[in-house]
């Protein structure tokens, strides 16, 4: 998919096109005419739209309309990682400016960084790309290398010393995903007060290292670059890093790695081409990490649990802004159906793990 591909402006997520300009004139020299303003389609949480003057294209970005966890969606947490990152880590696109809550004309807090042109993968790789399994293998290997990549950078010499505490870091998540689940309950969603319990009673006491943790990494949230397909160009949803436990952001991104084997059910879930021909096995992308990182991956399986529990988590999150009318978008509707279903896999995974 070209990542210049837009929708217009969803019903009741639009912004007002004489603020939006006069702000972005204000901080941003040599705009000239008015802005032409849509949205991407893709994503479910924070709200991206396409800002364009000409051939001048920018991404602004701002949270969801109605109620929501501040600190799952927060702009300058991903603003302040991506200044940070950019100077030694290519694939962060550059970041024009931001606005708190205060400040923004726009009834919340946004931020505008560069659009960078190329291509953006949607669930299954294009017909027309002509992919060999070779190239499926390059590709997913430079995905995860990227991960590995960004795991080993020094996040206090590049100025995030002070970006949080990743002492208690697991400890943090688990019970904070936890609670925010109880609080999104709807009456046609489980508790899975069994999963959460098991959690809690089976993780780690301390972090396996401390690193600058994506939180959100997935193939569908990478630009590849527009001539060479084999590429990452830019790395995008910074909405949710943190310092932390690596493995906890490892464990994030293969909740989302769906293979063959795995349940019919969870199968029908997959948003991105995880199967496509020469893409890794979990097992094989597990081992990759480890001999790059020398991490101990025995106990990894806890950390996969965590990140499909996490994943229901957020989709009822969203899902209770639905139910309770706080959205309108009816590509949610379903949302509470695949917390259950995330949900009980994460039962299923317990029962593998033998832990």
């Amino acid at each position: 998919m070209d990542m210049n591909r837009t929708i217009d402006v969803r019903f009741g997520e639009e912004l007002d096109p004489n603020i939006v300009d006069q702000v972005m004139k204000q901080r941003i020299e040599g705009l000239e005419g008015t802005p032409s303003i849509s949205q991407f389609a893709s994503g479910h949480s924070n709200l991206t739209y396409s800002i364009k003057y000409g051939d001048q294209a920018f991404v602004l970005r701002r949270p969801p309309f109605g109620t929501r966890p501040k600190s799952g969606h927060s702009m300058i947490r991903e603003y302040t990682v991506m200044k940070a990152l950019k100077p030694s880590f290519a694939e962060v696109p550059n970041c024009h400016f931001h606005l708190d809550d205060v400040a923004s004309p726009l009834g919340a807090e946004f931020y505008v960084m560069e659009q960078v042109a190329g291509r953006k993968l949607e669930k299954d790789i294009p017909a027309d790309w002509g992919f060999s399994a070779s190239d499926g293998r390059q590709l997913c290997e430079a995905f995860f290398d990227r991960l590995i990549a960004l795991h080993k950078i020094d996040y206090k010499v590049i100025g995030l010393g002070d970006f949080g505490n990743p002492v208690g870091y697991i400890e943090r998540q688990i019970m904070g995903w936890n609670k925010r689940y109880e609080r999104a309950l709807t009456d046609d969603v489980e508790p899975f007060a069994d999963v959460r319990k098991w959690l809690e009673d089976t993780m780690p006491k301390v972090e396996t290292a401390h690193a600058i943790c994506h939180g959100d990494y997935r193939l569908d949230n990478v630009i590849l670059d527009a001539d060479d397909p084999l590429k990452i160009a830019a790395i995008l949803d910074w909405e949710i890093s943190a310092i932390g436990d690596p493995l906890m952001d490892f464990g994030n991104t293969l909740a989302y790695w769906i293979q063959p084997g795995d349940p019919d059910a969870i199968l029908a879930t997959r948003m991105q081409p995880s199967t496509a021909p020469g893409m890794m096995t979990r097992s094989e992308i597990i081992d990759r990490y480890e001999a790059a990182t020398g991490f101990d991956m025995s106990k990894f399986a806890f950390y996969h649990v965590y990140g499909v529990f996490r994943l229901a988590v957020i989709v009822q999150q969203i899902y209770y802004r639905y139910y309770h009318r706080q959205t309108s978008n009816k590509a949610f509707a379903g949302f509470g159906q695949m917390a259950n279903l995330l949900g009980n896999y994460s039962r299923h995974l317990i029962e593998e793990s033998g832990l």
